[in-house]
């Protein structure tokens, strides 16, 4: 059996309304001139609940008391001995140090908590369904290709061994007509030695 889980986490604040309050309680610290420097930390305390920071509301307390009396117990209207200017270091001091460590420490929280809520808005709690997925269109179906045929490979005819050289019937004639024509000249040739007669033959 599942159970129901835990819940989303509370939405953190807007800015619009933390910054106002941030004012405020800073504004209460140094309208006060000091006196009041612990109400920053007990607003911090109040929202981180941190011990750290009940611990840090104390000691601003503390000390915004110390100088309380130290600045009580000086004579006179102005401040001329060492207990009145250390209770002037001790009341300024904590107020710097109060609003510094307020304004960074609850800037710092808030924007955690607000990481942490959209992150936990985009998880479903455990036992709760999820975010139902935007209607999808069905997929067409997948139509197999059809096959691609192999390659047809041009056929190449490889050449034979090469035939011995046979001149031209052209050229055979050109060399036939000229050993004709060279035995009719030799045959002129000898004819006309024939007949010539012999020396001082004749005359």
């Amino acid at each position: 059996m599942q159970g129901h889980g835990y819940g989303q986490p509370a939405k953190p604040p807007h800015p619009a309304v933390l910054v106002p309050l941030r004012v405020l309680f800073v504004a209460i610290g140094f309208l006060s001139l000091g006196f009041m420097a612990w109400v920053m930390p007990l607003r911090l305390a109040a929202v981180t609940r941190k011990p750290l920071d009940w611990g840090l509301f104390v000691a601003a307390l503390v000390l915004d008391g110390v100088s309380l009396v130290l600045l009580g117990s000086e004579p006179g209207d102005d401040v001329h001995t060492t207990g009145g200017y250390t209770g002037i270091f001790l009341l300024f001091g904590t107020l710097a140090a109060a609003t510094g460590y307020y304004l960074v420490a609850e800037i710092r929280h808030y924007t955690r908590r607000r990481r942490e809520f959209e992150d936990r808005r985009l998880v479903p709690a455990y036992g709760y369904p999820g975010p139902a997925a935007p209607y999808a269109a069905p997929a067409a179906p997948v139509v197999p290709a059809a096959p691609t045929p192999p390659p047809v490979v041009p056929h190449i005819p490889v050449p034979g061994p090469p035939s011995p050289h046979r001149p031209a019937p052209a050229r055979i004639d050109q060399v036939r007509a000229e050993l004709d024509e060279l035995s009719d000249y030799l045959r002129r040739h000898d004819g006309r030695h024939g007949d010539r007669p012999a020396d001082g033959s004749g005359r």
